[in-house]
C-alpha cells in the first residue's frame, strides 16, 4: 500500500477510519470522521467511499456512516473468538442462571481486556463493560487475571506505563498491582470490589486452551454479595468450556 506524506500507508489510514467507532459511537458524519482520525478531509471522503461501496460501511438514510454488515461477516470467518464464544455462551449461561447479574467473557487484546459477550439478567446492578468494549488490564477482574497470566514482558510494559482509574478503587499502583497479580496467580482467580465501579464486585477466573491462558470468565456482583458461590461456579464452568475446546474443530 502506498504511503502518504505523513508516512503512513493505506492500510494504516483505512484502520484510523475504522477505529473511529466504538460502542458508544456507531454512527458518524464524514466530517467527524475526518475531525477523529486527523486526516484531510478529501483523503477521508476518498476511503469513505471506497469501504462503503465494498460493504465494509454504509451510509444510513441522513448520510451518517456506520459498520456495514460485510465487515462484521467478514471478521466471523474463522474468527478465534468466534470459536471461543461458541464454545463458552452456553457454560455462561449456566452461570448467569445462578448469579443473574453479568457473566462475561474477555480476551487479551493490545493490552486491554477486550469483551467478547456478556449476559445481562434485566434488572442486574450497575456494570460499564460493553460487547466489543475495551478496558484497561487493571480496571476489572477480567483484566487482571488476563494480566496475571500475560507474558512477563506484556505485564511489565503494562506496569511501567501510567495505570488508568476507571473507578476510585482501581488499583494504580504499580507494586500494589504487582503484588495482587502474583496473588491472583496463587489463588486462581481474582476479586476485585469497586474496581470498575463503587457499588459492585468482579470476580473472575482464567480460561485456558493447551495449557494456556486465552480468556477470563467472570462475573459483576452487586458490592458486597458472597462471592464463593460465583467463583465455584465460574471454575467449573471453565473446565467445562476447556473441555469444549479440546473437542472443537
Amino acid at each position: 500500500m502506498a504511503n502518504s506524506r505523513s508516512g503512513d500507508s493505506m492500510t494504516e489510514r483505512i484502520v484510523r477510519v475504522l477505529d473511529t467507532f466504538q460502542a458508544e459511537r456507531t454512527t458518524q458524519t464524514a466530517a467527524e470522521i475526518a475531525e477523529r482520525t486527523g486526516l484531510p478531509s478529501s483523503t477521508t471522503h476518498r476511503i469513505i467511499g471506497n469501504l462503503v461501496a465494498a460493504g465494509l460501511l454504509e451510509r444510513d438514510d441522513e448520510n451518517r456512516i456506520r459498520l456495514g454488515m460485510r465487515l462484521w461477516e467478514l471478521a466471523l470467518r474463522g474468527s478465534s473468538a468466534l470459536r471461543l464464544r461458541q464454545a463458552a455462551l452456553p457454560h455462561m449461561e449456566r452461570v448467569q442462571t445462578l448469579v443473574r447479574e453479568h457473566t462475561q467473557l474477555a480476551v487479551l487484546e493490545h493490552e486491554e481486556a477486550l469483551f467478547l459477550e456478556r449476559l445481562s439478567h434485566p434488572h442486574a446492578g450497575a456494570n460499564i463493560t460493553r460487547v466489543a468494549g475495551r478496558l484497561p488490564l487493571n480496571a476489572s477482574s477480567s483484566g487482571l487475571v488476563l494480566l496475571a497470566h500475560a507474558d512477563p514482558d506484556v505485564r511489565d510494559r503494562v506496569l511501567s506505563a501510567p495505570l488508568r482509574a476507571v473507578a476510585s478503587e482501581t488499583v494504580t499502583d504499580p507494586d500494589t498491582l504487582r503484588s495482587l497479580l502474583a496473588s491472583i496467580r496463587r489463588r486462581g482467580y481474582a476479586i476485585a470490589p469497586g474496581s470498575m465501579e463503587a457499588v459492585s464486585t468482579g470476580v473472575a477466573v482464567p480460561l485456558r486452551e493447551r495449557g494456556e491462558v486465552v480468556a477470563a470468565l467472570s462475573v459483576v456482583l452487586p458490592r458486597g454479595a458472597e462471592t464463593t458461590p460465583a467463583v465455584n461456579a465460574l471454575v467449573g464452568s471453565a473446565r467445562a468450556i476447556e473441555q469444549d475446546l479440546r473437542t472443537m474443530h
